[in-house]
């Protein structure tokens, strides 16, 4: 069984986490994610998700990391398709507001039609601000539908006079990176803390992700690298195999979509990871590298995991925007 009922209330396996049924949806608890980036660091310079950075760009504080949110979908998702979920489940979204220390969110799934594959999700504040919105599915071999960021990318317009990423090309590709996460290990500035920091502070905890974990906790026999830890487990090497970005300069993930192929990924396995570039697009305030990450097993080439994750940078953070915007079009790129 994919999920119980305990007292009306729904409880998906591997997790305690009490989901609503609000009819047409499924809902999971408020949560309140919590900041372990303000002391993040690439290319020698704080994040916006520091709080000094992020306001003088025009944010009221540092922003929640936003795969911090794909864990309160977890349980949601393995109580739609069991654990399928963490096998072949996948997550796209995008970003539509961030979210700021001590602020609520909670996470909605609209129920999908019997034997459906996918459906659409949300996030919201109390407020009703939309944090999010995406779909998520689990695979359905070649007929499947396209997600929500396979449906995005497709319209967008290419990148228009590019400044930060002038020397960045669809198609660029990286070499390959060994990876793997262990539950002591730190992972350096741009990830300032470990598996096990996360998890006491996970907003869904499950017991799958335990340390130690047996074929009487997890149903592998091993503790699984948690949704949102993947996105780690892929970035943490970036300046290991980086596109030629200009900067410094400061981004934010805009879209993202973490799919698993071969799933679960497991706490202390190797893998390997190739980058490559799949799209260029921009809006007024910022440039945006779309990036294809795909994850194998090491030493096959048998992927795993696939990460799809625009990384949008902010053209007023790049102190040599405008004058190298000038040098290069002119007043004809207004």
């Amino acid at each position: 069984m994919s999920r119980q009922v305990v007292e009306g209330t729904l409880i998906a396996e591997g997790f305690d986490t009490e989901i609503e049924d609000c009819g047409d949806e499924l809902a999971g608890p408020w949560r309140e994610p919590k900041q372990m980036l303000s002391a993040q660091q690439y290319d020698s310079h704080a994040s916006i998700h520091d709080d000094e950075t992020a306001k003088r760009l025009g944010f009221q504080g540092g922003t929640i990391e936003g795969p911090t949110h794909f864990s309160q979908f977890e349980p949601l998702g393995t109580c739609l398709w069991g654990r399928a979920w963490f096998e072949t489940g996948c997550i796209s979204a995008h970003y539509r507001a961030p979210v700021f220390a001590g602020e609520q969110v909670r996470a909605f799934v609209t129920k999908p039609a019997p034997g459906a594959r996918q459906t659409t999700i949300a996030m919201r504040k109390r407020d009703g601000t939309e944090v999010l919105a995406g779909t998520m599915s689990v695979e359905n071999g070649a007929s499947r539908a396209p997600t929500a960021l396979e449906a995005r990318i497709a319209t967008l317009s290419p990148l228009r006079d590019p400044v930060i990423l002038r020397d960045v090309k669809v198609g660029m590709t990286t070499r390959r990176v060994a990876v793997a996460m262990r539950h002591d290990q730190h992972l350096g500035a741009y990830y300032p803390f470990s598996l096990a920091d996360k998890l006491k502070v996970i907003t869904e905890p499950s017991r799958w992700y335990e340390t130690g974990a047996t074929p009487a906790t997890s149903p592998w026999g091993r503790p699984v690298i948690p949704r949102e830890m993947l996105s780690v487990l892929f970035q943490h090497k970036e300046d290991d195999i980086r596109f030629p970005v200009r900067g410094p300069a400061v981004g934010l993930f805009a879209d993202q979509e973490i799919r698993l192929v071969d799933g679960p990924l497991f706490v202390g396995d190797a893998y390997e990871i190739v980058r490559e570039v799949v799209a260029l697009s921009g809006s007024r305030r910022t440039e945006s590298l779309w990036v294809r990450t795909t994850a194998f097993k090491a030493g096959t080439s048998e992927p795993v995991a696939t990460m799809l994750l625009n990384g949008a940078t902010l053209k007023e953070s790049y102190a040599a925007y405008e004058a190298e915007r000038q040098a290069l079009y002119g007043d004809a790129s207004r």
